[in-house]
């Protein structure tokens, strides 16, 4: 498979997920909510990379270490953001509102790793943004 049929399949995960949280997040804590989240996904990402076992930890070198662990920190804060979101507020106002990162992943692309803009990131950038805020005071 390519990049865009993976693409879509983390797209309809992600969407799934929306609704299975909003679900679960509705009688717990959100905060609890997260953490039980993470210990599932930490135990099937653990079982994938070890079935895979494409590299040793000692082939890692001290730079990737210290990214992987910073996107770590990142996505627990956009989770744990996430969840309260999803408890306070309509899964399909807050899943539009949560994929503005989309906008926030190009603009960050083109500032830190110089990846060039054309034309289509403007305009599909400003698309998700309208539609996001559409949505978001529908």
């Amino acid at each position: 498979m390519n990049w865009f049929l993976w693409a879509l399949l983390s797209a309809f995960f992600a969407g799934l997920t929306a609704i299975l949280a909003k679900v679960g997040v509705q009688q717990i804590n959100s905060n609890m909510a997260t953490a039980i989240r993470t210990v599932v996904i930490l135990v099937f990402a653990w079982a994938i990379a070890l079935a895979t076992k494409n590299q040793a930890f000692s082939e890692i070198g001290k730079r990737t270490w210290i990214f992987l662990i910073l996107s770590g920190i990142a996505t627990s804060l956009s989770w744990l953001c996430y969840f309260r979101a999803l408890q306070l507020g309509e899964a399909s106002q807050v899943a539009p509102v949560d994929k503005l990162s989309v906008v926030i992943a190009i603009a960050l692309a083109a500032i830190f790793l110089h990846e060039r803009m054309t034309w289509h990131h403007w305009v599909g950038g400003a698309f998700i943004f309208t539609g996001a805020v559409v949505l978001a005071y529908a």
